[in-house]
């Protein structure tokens, strides 16, 4: 008997995904570059289960597969996937399918995808979320590329994947080439930005408000019966809580210097080639970058001025604890959306260049569980798409336009407390920047086009003309006609 599918790579998340589509009925083969790591999954966590095979090469792996063969990939992405790919396709027959299911950049699916079509093969790039628990319990997943591949994998991968709690799949096509790795990229970006939301909302609660650890935990905990429940802010509260083997809080000892792996950025590149405004999630990446500087920020504390913690205490004394975390938990509510807002503004424009037509309900609802922005907020965001499927941003839908009315004097507020008290907040201070510039009929951008006509020729649009129409003035009465064109790169 052949298996139903095969993984390749056997690292943490390959081992629990391969237990987990075993326990939804499917047989698996498996095969990792490095021998004794088959052997030691199947005589370790695999040990018993006779459905699932090892195999001690390639040729030996995809002659264990059934017909058409479908092959998932967890792999380092970049070369690896490459290699991996140009090893294996010269065994496979037309019509094999290869899953790329690692944190692929979505350019590397798009050209994958190309590739693997021309030689008659499919390929799907699946962005997989959830991390070691998802993938042994169910994750989401956001399967892109060939759309004839889709049938083939659509039910072990909606079995595998996980469930809202009305018992929907966290799992949905999502178009093709590199669809699925662009949605999962985005995924990361909002993820970047929902983390540093929250730690500068921790940074206020204990440098500012003054709270011990477990009055932290607390709070977050609270919060997490609100608007705010999700993933996020739950383990919040259980990191906070936590103790060192002396009692004292371990998140304390932790050092504050933050790592990447590079969606983030990706997300923030891909913004700026589409020309959106991700200010927030770009503010998060550099705000892990500023703390990478740390021997810098350390040499440069005690030399640079600014409020210290009696100014800190005196401005807080002003102020009443439980009225401090209501203006926290409204500014953190209230920053969120505008996360979600830029993120999904991301997915419309590009999907509209690509021409991906992306399902943004049914994306929100396929983060709904498994992942980690999985948060009851998505509910939200799908009902939003429901109710206007061409909706520009989420910021204008009834639901959380009334949140923002809500909750934005919470945001400005906190921004400003933030600023007085020397508390560095950049994803807030964003936040509310995007809010206030989103909500503007008029913004000053009409001197920056002044100036670049000015110095460079570049022309402007008139209030008065139609949209489309541009025109050049002599500011000095000593240039001349000729403009630079008009163009936006």
């Amino acid at each position: 008997m052949k298996a139903d599918v095969g993984l390749i790579g056997l690292a943490v998340m390959g081992q629990n995904l391969v237990l987990n589509m075993n326990d939804k009925g499917f047989s698996v083969a498996v095969y990792n570059r490095t021998p004794s790591v088959t052997e030691e999954f199947l005589s370790g966590p695999a040990k018993g289960r006779t459905t699932i095979v090892g195999a001690k090469s390639l040729e030996d792996f995809v002659a264990k597969l059934a017909s058409p063969r479908k092959i998932i990939l967890l792999v380092k992405a970049g070369e690896a996937v490459d290699e991996t790919i140009a090893r294996i396709t010269p065994l496979l027959d037309q019509g094999d399918l290869v899953i790329d299911s690692g944190n692929s950049y979505f350019e590397d699916s798009e050209r994958r995808a190309a590739e693997l079509a021309a030689k008659g093969l499919l390929y799907i790039g699946t962005g997989v979320s959830g991390g070691e628990e998802g993938a042994r319990n169910g994750p989401s997943m956001m399967p892109g590329g060939a759309s004839a591949a889709w049938p083939l994998v659509k039910g072990l991968f909606e079995a595998t994947s996980a469930k809202t709690d009305k018992g929907e799949p966290c799992c949905a096509w999502i178009g093709n080439g590199g669809s699925g790795h662009f949605v999962k990229m985005v995924h990361n970006g909002i993820e970047y930005g929902d983390m540093q939301l929250i730690a500068e909302t921790y940074q206020l609660m204990r440098d500012f408000a003054g709270l011990d650890y477990l009055q932290m935990a607390a709070a977050f905990r609270a919060w997490n019966e609100t608007e705010l429940d999700s993933y996020l802010v739950e383990i919040t509260a259980d990191i906070l809580r936590y103790r060192d083997s002396d009692d004292s809080p371990l998140a304390e000892r932790i050092l504050d210097a933050a790592g990447q792996k590079g969606t983030g950025k990706w997300m923030s590149q891909s913004a700026l080639d589409a020309g959106v405004p991700l200010t927030l999630i770009t503010e998060a990446v550099y705000a892990r970058a500023l703390s990478a500087l740390l021997e810098e920020r350390r040499a440069a504390a005690p030399i640079l001025s600014g409020p210290g913690e009696k100014e800190r205490k005196a401005l807080a004394a002003g102020v009443d604890r439980a009225e401090t975390l209501e203006l926290l938990r409204k500014a953190l509510l209230a920053a969120k959306i505008v996360s979600y807002a830029q993120g999904f503004m991301l997915l419309r424009d590009v999907s509209k260049e690509r021409g991906w037509s992306l399902d943004f309900g049914s994306i929100a609802l396929t983060w709904r569980g498994g992942c980690i922005i999985r948060s009851v907020f998505l509910d939200r965001i799908k009902e939003a798409f429901d109710r206007e499927r061409g909706l520009a941003s989420i910021l204008i839908d009834p639901y959380f336009a009334s949140l923002l009315a809500d909750c934005q004097k919470a945001l400005r507020r906190v921004v400003a407390l933030s600023a007085e008290a020397g508390i560095p907040s950049p994803a807030l201070a964003s936040a509310l920047a995007f809010y206030d510039g989103y909500r503007s009929a008029k913004l000053p951008a009409n001197l920056i086009q002044a100036q670049r006509d000015y110095f460079g020729a570049h022309t402007y649009e008139r209030t008065d003309r139609p949209r489309g129409e541009w025109f050049h003035t002599d500011w000095t009465g000593k240039g001349g006609k000729a403009v630079s064109g008009t163009y936006n790169a």
